[in-house]
């Protein structure tokens, strides 16, 4: 039976989706109203014409300690739509040198994998992993650099591929405290840090599930509603008014979720003060002709002294992220240039043939990727609550303690419906 009242949620990203399949689990009604004519947010699939496949719009990593995205799977009723890695191993190649090596945490509360030089980035030293363990001891306005230094090659093999994949910035400007976050849910213990792969897509691991599992329990979805403003009276939202279609009245009994990206928020809600900076991220998808050259490479495969930082194997396309764009030096070249560079790179990577080409290849750039996550903008982040007293917040840019990751996104949308509940 669900409870009286209604919670309005403006915004179908990943954010949105869990604040309604919470809502929904907590037994309320629910509409969720979105801009655009699909949901997903900067977390989709789309079908790319130039690839003739479909793509996922960025690349993005969850962990097994995810755990809000555990919870967000469970009520979708899609448990399995990930999978699991056997172990938390991650492979990395140097460009310039041509050295390979694994960075494998063990399972277990202690990491031992440091002291295993095995295991631990190749040239680094135990106390150099020691002295990058100062990361747990981040404070509000310390960056990665300051607490763990910007040179030496625990930065270079750990903490900068770390911190730019995680934090979207470099060592240099990221905030230490979002970065400690992760390192505390997830790289504290193997089992916790394993990587999950969605083999069908995003679209179809995380937001089809959930769409579906809202229609089933009986929520509304709308899209092309685009919130232009909030009606309010006395300290409470009163009616939501949307460019296109009729104003919703926001009863007494009703909640509202706005989960919107921050340039939007800024427009709707200019007091919540939502960061007003951003940090960019680049894709390049290649194709190729003859999958099998893929077969036995690592799914997921980090790259340092390079452009690419982070390879992904999805059946035939070889996927590659830049995180931080703008501060990496010749992401800005011509996209011609740029994918010439990028599949050099990656042929090396990956051991391919020196001949190896690509059917077709689409260069993505996402400029509003994620706030910037520095010590400032960190301090900065809006709370869940509101100085209205029926109007809550969540997106990966809100107070979740969190860095903007899949994982924050749907925790903030998972506490926002708490809240608001």
């Amino acid at each position: 039976m669900m409870e009286k009242g209604r919670t309005h949620i403006v915004g179908a990203g990943l954010a949105g989706l869990s604040a309604a399949l919470t809502s929904v689990e907590g037994g309320r009604a629910v509409t969720l109203y979105e801009g655009a004519q699909h949901a997903g947010g900067r977390c989709r699939s789309y079908f790319d014409s130039r690839l003739g496949c479909t793509i996922d719009n960025g690349n993005h990593l969850v962990l097994s300690g995810n755990r809000s995205v555990a919870r967000y799977l469970k009520r979708a009723g899609a448990e399995d739509a990930l999978e699991k890695a056997p172990e938390a191993r991650f492979p990395f190649y140097d460009v310039e040198s041509g050295e390979r090596w694994e960075v494998v945490m063990n399972d277990g509360p202690v990491p031992t994998w440091i002291f295993d030089r095995n295991k631990r980035p190749k040239g680094v030293s135990l106390a150099e992993m020691l002295r990058a363990g100062r990361l747990l001891l981040a404070g509000d306005r310390h960056t990665v650099a300051e607490l763990c230094g910007e040179e030496g090659l625990a930065t270079e093999r750990f903490l900068e591929p770390m911190a730019v994949a995680v934090v979207n910035l470099p060592p240099r400007l990221a905030s230490a405290k979002l970065l400690r976050a992760t390192a505390l849910e997830a790289w504290r213990d193997g089992r916790l840090a394993r990587p999950m792969f969605a083999p069908q897509g995003l679209g179809a691991a995380l937001i089809e599930p959930a769409l579906a599992a809202l229609k089933e329990k009986g929520g509304d979805i709308q899209y092309g509603r685009l919130l232009s403003r909030l009606e309010q009276e006395d300290g409470r939202v009163t009616a939501l008014h949307f460019v296109r279609g009729d104003a919703i009245k926001v009863g007494r009994e009703d909640r509202v979720v706005l989960a919107l990206p921050p340039h939007r928020l800024a427009d709707i809600l200019p007091d919540a003060q939502a960061p007003s900076e951003s940090a960019s991220i680049l894709n390049a998808h290649f194709r190729l002709a003859d999958p099998s050259a893929l077969a036995g490479k690592p799914k997921l495969l980090g790259l340092t002294r390079s452009l690419t930082q982070w390879i992904f194997l999805k059946g035939d396309i070889v996927s590659l992220t830049v995180s931080a764009a703008e501060y990496i030096e010749g992401s800005t070249e011509k996209e011609k240039a740029l994918l010439t560079r990028l599949w050099r790179e990656s042929v090396a990577a990956l051991g391919l043939p020196e001949n190896t080409s690509y059917e077709a290849a689409r260069l993505v750039r996402e400029k509003r990727a994620t706030f910037l996550q520095t010590p400032d903008n960190a301090a900065r982040r809006p709370s869940q609550r509101t100085k209205l007293s029926n109007l809550f917040l969540a997106g990966d840019f809100v107070d979740t303690g969190l860095p903007a990751t899949i994982e924050g996104a749907v925790r903030s949308g998972e506490r926002a419906a708490q809240l608001a509940a």
